[in-house]
């Protein structure tokens, strides 16, 4: 390999984005320096709820020009959420701001695509899970819109970025992956299904895989940065949860991931699909992946639970410090009331727990009483979603897990930690919390020859460097984990 590298990493959340550089080289080298932080906040409009696109393009010039004030830039790549897309004139103009996945201009629309194209045959072609926010459900809503109607190019979200940041337009394959238009065996756009749903298939761009060039950050960008010299745009895995899948520090196979954030990515890495009826009927998904491999996991709700509820409190006035909350849920009686994280009344913004309260009665159980009892109710349930996924999928995939590893800003939390071995009856490996960065910088490094050529070498050179926590089952409270998901059915 080649002496260290700098390399810069740009990963968009759901609730904020940071500009991290990673320096990587030869022997126990991978470090992480955060360079710029900042929120991203959706704005509503008329009712529409929509992605503040130019405001975390400023985030990303901004992350970049302090990454420039630090050192040599060798590169940069950008990671994101997945679904959410902006369209493009012919003159490479955005039509508008693009539409939250939560924005519920979606509702009704999924029954009216799949009577032209029956759920069993979709998922046949493309292995994606049936969730309102899939891209398929977001164009054909859009049917008949004028901003369709003068669309000549679709970019997922960090690929309208790149386009911003080089001029050149493409589309990554792990985040063209979960549109629900995209062929996961032929890992091609599926055409056909676009043109049965209406959907114009020329405004898809040309498929890129991750390690390619993109382009060269515009003179623009460069004088601004206070660039010396041209830097490659690369493409890394741009869906978010692929690449905190390269992020996992795991040894060998044997392993289930939860990827936690403001979701729960819970699964497997597999060589190939799994496209079976029972399979679709748990509503698995099966994503593309870094070097040939597939994310096979299911969406859980995650800790959006949490911020929403959080969010909730503080516009009230009332106490809403995130570690005084999980001490106290910490205190709180175990398995009081749990809810089902996936319940399409959680989807929304609102007051969450008002929700969590109705979705206990509804259920039979008593409510929680108290901040730290809907905080204890929000982590004993998605523990319990997790341990569902985690059984479902190594059922489904014939493939044995001997430990879970837990990545992402979750891995910060203790509690839900240990509730996710307790309820998995597996040990957890928590981190690291910036995985996705870290998948990032080292895809974007391997590119450049400063990292491991394949996916194990990137992952011992995680284990050696990142700091990690381990948390043993308690086993003795299986019965009581088994008792409380019955009551919603995540058993």
């Amino acid at each position: 390999m080649a002496p260290a590298t700098a390399v810069t990493a740009v990963d968009l959340g759901a609730s904020g984005g940071r500009v991290m550089v990673g320096v990587v080289g030869a022997g126990d080298q991978l470090k992480l320096r955060e360079m710029h932080r900042f929120p991203n906040v959706p704005v509503r409009v008329l009712g529409t709820l929509h992605w503040d696109i130019l405001a975390l393009f400023q985030g990303v010039l901004d992350g970049v020009r302090a990454a420039a004030g630090a050192g040599d830039v060798a590169s940069v790549a950008i990671d994101a959420w997945g679904v959410d897309y902006g369209l493009l004139d012919s003159r490479g103009v955005l039509l508008g701001n693009p539409v939250h996945y939560r924005d519920t201009r979606t509702e009704g629309v999924p029954g009216r695509v799949l009577r032209q194209v029956p759920a069993a045959e979709l998922y046949a072609i493309t292995g994606i899970q049936q969730l309102p926010l899939n891209t398929i459900f977001q164009l054909a809503a859009a049917a008949g819109t004028p901003q369709l109607a003068a669309a000549r190019t679709l970019l997922m979200i960090p690929d309208l970025l790149a386009f911003w940041l080089t001029g050149q337009a493409g589309a990554e394959m792990t985040n063209a992956s979960t549109t629900q238009l995209y062929d996961v065996r032929a890992q091609t756009w599926a055409t056909s299904v676009m043109t049965r749903v209406g959907i114009p298939p020329e405004i898809f761009p040309p498929l890129r895989r991750p390690g390619d060039t993109i382009g060269e950050l515009l003179p623009g960008i460069i004088a601004e940065a206070g660039l010396a010299a041209p830097v490659p745009v690369l493409a890394v895995g741009s869906h978010d949860t692929a690449s905190a899948v390269v992020g996992v520090p795991a040894h060998g196979a044997d392993f289930a991931y939860v990827s936690c954030g403001t979701w729960s990515l819970v699964g497997m890495e597999l060589p190939g699909p799994v496209l079976t009826e029972a399979s679709r009927r748990a509503n698995f998904t099966n994503e593309t992946g870094i070097d040939g491999t597939v994310r096979y996991l299911r969406n859980v709700m995650g800790l959006w639970l949490l911020q929403e509820s959080v969010r909730t409190w503080s516009a009230r006035g009332m106490p809403a410090d995130l570690d005084t909350l999980l001490a106290a849920a910490a205190r709180a009686p175990a398995l009081r009331a749990v809810v089902n994280p996936d319940d399409p009344d959680f989807l929304t913004p609102g007051d969450m727990p008002g929700r969590i309260a109705h979705a206990c009665r509804r259920t039979g159980q008593e409510p929680p009483a108290g901040q730290a009892a809907t905080v204890r109710c929000i982590l004993d349930s998605l523990a319990l979603a997790h341990r569902r996924a985690i059984a479902e999928v190594q059922e489904l995939s014939g493939r044995h897990a001997d430990t879970v590893h837990l990545v992402g800003g979750g891995a910060r939390n203790s509690l839900l930690c240990q509730l996710t071995a307790d309820a998995c009856g597996l040990p957890v490996v928590a981190g690291p919390v910036e995985a996705a960065a870290l998948g990032n910088v080292l895809v974007q490094a391997r590119a450049l020859g400063a990292a491991p050529d394949d996916l194990d070498g990137m992952r011992e050179q995680l284990r050696r460097t990142q700091n990690l926590r381990r948390f043993e089952p308690a086993r003795t409270a299986i019965r009581a984990w088994d008792e409380a998901a019955r009551r919603v059915h995540l058993g």
